[in-house]
């Protein structure tokens, strides 16, 4: 996907909201719709991150994006309806999601790992993506054409050892993703997962710290594949899984 090219006003109009804009993948692709003419809201748990993407597309010409503060360790179901509310009361509509936010847990043998980790990955990975997909679901299907992307990886399709709770939550987002978008088939939504691949982010430096991170593309070299499932470029594509870099 990395040779599709947006056009500038791909995302005119649109209201996306992209969990884990702070920083990395989710700060480049909230930056990029912004820059592609949507209004973004930027949810995530630091707010001082939060305020310098919204800094930085208001510096850069985009529409004022919205913030919205919340934890997905701890946020419970009313929270996210509560979010669904206050996202209809403001813009009628939600067009787009990005579940980009997520927690790597413990890189360990099977036997080792703790309950406690692997029910927080879990919690951030699955369960908050669940509550949250259910509860804007009406919301996105106010738009004239709702899409929904979810986040892979490549353990998340063959598993890999001492991956344990991470890979595990990835096939669970893969299937979450499946059954949603065979259940949205035909309708004005649409659901697919993107497997960002090897990337120059803090996640990625925390699994393989001896790895030299200018080897890796950047957050921004693999927005085309993000920037096309957000886009009505990609109306026909449902139930996919799509990567933003080629294998190596």
């Amino acid at each position: 996907m990395l040779e599709y090219s947006a056009s500038p006003e791909l995302l005119k109009d649109k209201v996306i909201l992209v969990t884990g804009a702070g920083d990395g993948i989710g700060k480049e692709a909230a930056c990029q719709f912004a820059a592609h003419g949507a209004t973004v809201i930027l949810l995530g748990r630091t707010v001082k991150k939060l305020e310098a993407v919204y800094d930085a597309i208001v510096a850069a010409g985009g529409p004022e994006p919205a913030i919205v503060p919340l934890d997905a360790k701890g946020a419970t179901e009313q929270n996210y309806m509560d979010l669904a509310d206050t996202i209809e009361e403001q813009f009628g509509r939600l067009d787009g999601l990005l579940h980009n936010a997520a927690v790597l847990g413990a890189l360990s043998p099977f036997e080792q790992l703790g309950k406690e980790m692997f029910d927080e990955v879990m919690q951030v990975n699955v369960t908050a993506q669940f509550m949250m997909t259910k509860a804007l679901l009406p919301v996105i299907k106010k738009a004239p054409h709702g899409s929904i992307v979810f986040t892979s990886s490549g353990v998340g399709r063959k598993g890999r050892a001492f991956w344990g709770a991470y890979a595990i939550s990835k096939f669970a987002t893969e299937g979450m993703m499946e059954t949603l978008a065979d259940e949205l088939d035909g309708s004005s939504v649409r659901a697919n997962c993107i497997n960002p691949g090897a990337t120059r982010t803090s996640m990625r430096a925390t699994a393989f710290p001896a790895e030299d991170p200018q080897t890796l593309r950047t957050a921004a070299e693999l927005m085309p594949t993000y920037l096309y499932l957000m886009g009505d470029d990609s109306l026909a594509v449902n139930g996919q899984s799509l990567d933003a870099q080629p294998k190596r």
